[in-house]
């Protein structure tokens, strides 16, 4: 489960068997979400609530260069 960025107390990630479309996973205590990446949109989530997910949704516009280039990086080596 590769980690690309912590923020907030977020851990931003994806799984080593991960698919397409491109998308994160984020997690934080016993919460989870999963957010395709562009456009970036709510796939899933598990505890959060809405406020959360605002704040999770800004954070991954704010990373998805960062997201899509390890995302490349990683699934295309």
């Amino acid at each position: 489960m590769p980690t690309v960025f912590r923020s907030r107390g977020y851990r931003f990630f994806f799984y080593s068997n991960d698919h397409l479309p491109i998308h994160i996973h984020v997690e934080r205590e016993n919460k989870t979400a999963k957010f395709n990446v562009n456009p970036t949109e709510l796939v899933q989530s598990r505890g959060f609530n809405a406020g959360e997910l605002r704040t999770i949704r800004r954070l991954v516009n704010q990373h998805q260069e960062l997201i899509i280039t390890t995302w490349n990086e990683y699934f295309n080596n």
